[in-house]
């Protein structure tokens, strides 16, 4: 009973050292969540600090405001673009976008070959003559679409 009583007239510091021991669990369990609750349970500390008020509110206050920090972050984090030492990984074609080079079969039928680094890549575009200049301008899966170079 002398805990309830401490925390009853502690709340505050309850609340404070509740956040501090969510960001702490943050730190073995990663994934975000007890980060926002424990920034949570601080914010909720230091407002019945500031303003006191009963158990219900402070309660609501903080889910309240984790539920709506965590949507936020979780919002943010889906939009903002995955960073990568390796963009290309597994999109080889997109890395010859913007590049130019010479056809080395021409391209016929829609389809022709061009040699890029180390491979020979197939290429579709409008018909062109062997050792015509083209720009790669996208790519179709594995094959590289093409404009000629004036």
């Amino acid at each position: 009973m002398q805990i309830v009583a401490f925390i009853a007239a502690n709340g505050h510091w309850s609340w404070i050292v509740a956040g501090l021991i969510l960001l702490g669990l943050e730190l073995v369990v990663p994934g975000g969540f007890l980060l926002w609750m424990g920034i949570s349970g601080i914010v909720v500390g230091l407002l019945t600090m500031a303003q006191p008020m009963p158990w219900p509110a402070q309660w609501l206050i903080f889910g309240v405001l984790s539920l709506l920090t965590i949507a936020l972050w979780v919002q943010w984090n889906r939009r903002r673009p995955a960073a990568s030492d390796r963009p290309y990984l597994n999109r080889r074609a997109d890395y010859f976008i913007g590049h130019e080079t010479v056809l080395e079969q021409a391209i016929e039928q829609g389809f022709g070959r061009v040699v890029l680094g180390d491979s020979v890549w197939r290429v579709s575009g409008p018909d062109l003559p062997v050792g015509q200049a083209v720009r790669i301008v996208g790519s179709n899966g594995n094959v590289l679409l093409v404009e000629p170079v004036f």
